[in-house]
């Protein structure tokens, strides 16, 4: 046993069995790894019992160079603990956050006369913030609400006092538009313009509702006083913040303040996303997304995601819905999984907002790299059809043939996701008299596959067979049987109008369901159709071949460039036939085109 392995021994004698961090370091000193436990022997030592290792568990071990523990009063300490260390060190095997798109916030600047405006950078010195918004139209309707409420200033003018009171600016357009109060030139007052900034806040902050009562307090008291045309004004306030609540309040709930979490996940990453709402609208939104290292659980990323989210965001409300309990649960929150009502529609919604953010950073990523694409399509079809190798070589057949004439069949092959054109391979039916399907596809396969054995050249790592049972039984004949080769099969069952249906593995064959919206389907689809597109572009050929033949390629003195000058003029055998003797001449002379016309005109005397 090395220095490093009796070292690393007499530490896991001596861990104490309490709750606590451990550090894992490599041998140049650096810490590689961040966890927690309630039990630090019990945990520490799971690391390196080798029936409990997982492939990622093992590469770490190898790296182990030195361990260290903190021990702490309660799990929560640990957890605290762990994330601080997590984010200060930032260990190459520990979970990494990454930086995702940036919902817009907006922002009331730290101005005398305040701007309001929609932005994605947050300079806090620069003024007060509220958001991220995860629903694009929510930014957009509130300042629409709030310019049309109040003529709040839109300029970028340095508007201090001294400057409005020595007069270096003039109303602009926008002031005789009625869409600014002018304040550059001092036609409102600081006060009167504090108190529109100081409501726009209580609507952003999911207070509307106060502003609205007072509105509508308003409204009917200057109708009372026959003030028609200003309560007429009020009124139009009154009706577009209204508008503005029932397109952003989604619940009938008054409980205050309340964090929303939702969580998705793919093999690679893990995205939590919250929604914080005040009085029943959303007034804020974010999803972040984690790059997976080791085995984490979800209940242990939610955890993550929870402070995190928690800590960008600012919120201290103590209300939180979860999709599930977390892996360490703050003493200090009400936590809670909504069933029905209001609060399950919330959490549906999180669901909706982060799965969305999931396939929208899919979709980013597959354009910025179509192969990482390809092999996540290719792993959902391994894992579907639980293969043992990802299916990077694809190959599939079909036959072709019209009441047994001219027999042929098509290997088309796929790679990485994608045809593979100049791998195409097309089969002349050899041994196999008449309309036998299936043994034409036991010999066809077997060429294919004795060829390449042969030529010590990769075999696939799976064959899809463009049609149902019995052509995968003819295969796995060829391939099993008669070769001796382990290649996975599947089948392509279509439906009565000769569409894609269904996946067919294994034997006895079994139906594997695939969405008609998934990649893979799609995948499938694009298979079928090009072995099938094959097959029969080739038994066309052939057979237009073999008709040809059997016209002119028996006519004495027609060779090959007159059939093709012929065909060229004419177009078809069948207009050879009944062309007259000087139209025949025109084309291939009078020698030729004489042979030509009585070989013809014999073959049309009873």
């Amino acid at each position: 046993m090395s220095t490093a392995s009796e070292h690393i021994k007499s530490i896991l004698q001596r861990i104490p069995e309490k709750p606590g961090v451990y550090q894992y370091f490599n041998a140049e000193g650096m810490i590689i790894y961040v966890g927690k436990a309630k039990n630090l022997r019990r945990r520490v030592n799971s690391y390196f019992q080798k029936d409990q290792q997982t492939n990622k568990t093992r590469q770490l071990v190898r790296h182990i160079a030195d361990i260290k523990y903190i021990v702490v009063d309660t799990e929560q300490d640990a957890f605290l603990l762990e994330n601080n260390l997590i984010k200060r060190y930032q260990p190459h095997y520990n979970i990494m956050l990454k930086d995702g798109k940036s919902y817009p916030s907006i922002c009331i600047t730290k101005e005398t006369y305040p701007r309001i405006f929609k932005t994605r950078n947050i300079v806090k010195s620069a003024g007060e913030y509220f958001g991220p918004f995860s629903f694009g139209n929510t930014v957009d309707l509130f300042l629409e609400l709030v310019h049309k409420l109040y003529p709040i200033r839109t300029c970028h003018m340095p508007l201090t006092p001294q400057n409005v009171e020595n007069g270096k600016f003039k109303v602009c357009l926008k002031y005789h538009l009625h869409n600014c109060c002018g304040v550059c030139e001092n036609k409102v007052s600081a006060e009167q313009y504090a108190d529109w900034i100081r409501q726009a806040k209580k609507i952003i902050r999911g207070d509307g509702q106060e502003i609205s009562r007072l509105l509508e307090q308003q409204m009917y008291a200057l109708a009372k006083d026959m003030k028609y045309e200003e309560a007429e004004q009020v009124k139009e306030k009154y009706m577009l913040l209204e508008k503005f609540r029932s397109k952003t309040v989604i619940t009938n709930t008054n409980a205050g303040e309340i964090d929303v979490f939702g969580y998705a996940e793919n093999d690679d990453n893990v995205y939590v996303s919250i929604l914080h709402l005040n009085n029943g609208s959303i007034i804020s939104g974010q999803t972040i997304e984690y790059r997976k290292r080791m085995d984490e659980t979800k209940e242990e990323m939610l955890a993550f995601g929870m402070k995190e989210l928690r800590e960008q965001t600012g919120s201290t409300t103590k209300d939180v819905i979860v999709p599930f309990i977390p892996d360490v649960i703050d003493e200090n929150l009400h936590i809670q999984i909504a069933t029905s009502g209001d609060k399950k529609r919330l959490l549906d919604l999180a669901r909706q907002n982060v799965e969305q953010y999931m396939h929208d950073r899919i979709k980013q990523n597959d354009k910025l790299n179509p192969e990482q694409r390809a092999t996540r399509i290719l792993g959902e079809l391994q894992a579907m059809l639980k293969l043992p190798t990802l299916p990077v070589f694809i190959d599939s057949f079909d036959n072709s043939n019209i009441q047994g004439t001219s027999p042929v069949a098509g290997c088309v092959v796929f790679k990485k996701g994608k045809p593979s054109k100049s791998d195409y391979k097309r089969f002349q039916i050899k041994t196999v008299e008449g309309a036998d399907d299936y043994a034409s596809m036991r010999e066809v396969v077997r060429r294919r596959y004795q060829h390449l054995i042969d030529e010590q050249q990769p075999l696939p790592n799976l064959i899809i067979a463009d049609g149902g049972i019995g052509q995968m039984h003819a295969i796995r004949e060829a391939v099993e049987d008669q070769l001796g080769l382990q290649i996975p099969i599947a089948g392509l069952k279509k439906d009565d109008k000769h569409r894609t249906q269904t996946l067919l593995y294994g034997f006895p064959p079994v139906e594997i369901s695939m969405p008609v919206t998934s990649e893979v389907f799609r995948l499938m689809v694009q298979i079928q159709d090009e072995v099938h597109r094959f097959a029969i572009s080739y038994h066309k050929n052939k057979r237009s071949k073999a008709q040809i033949k059997s016209q002119l390629d028996d006519i004495q003195a027609v060779g090959a460039i007159t059939k093709q000058k012929l065909l060229r003029h004419f177009g078809s055998v069948s207009k050879i036939r009944t062309a007259t003797l000087a139209e025949l001449q025109s084309v291939v002379g009078t020698h030729r085109a004489t042979v030509i016309y009585e070989y013809f005109q014999s073959d049309l005397t009873p």
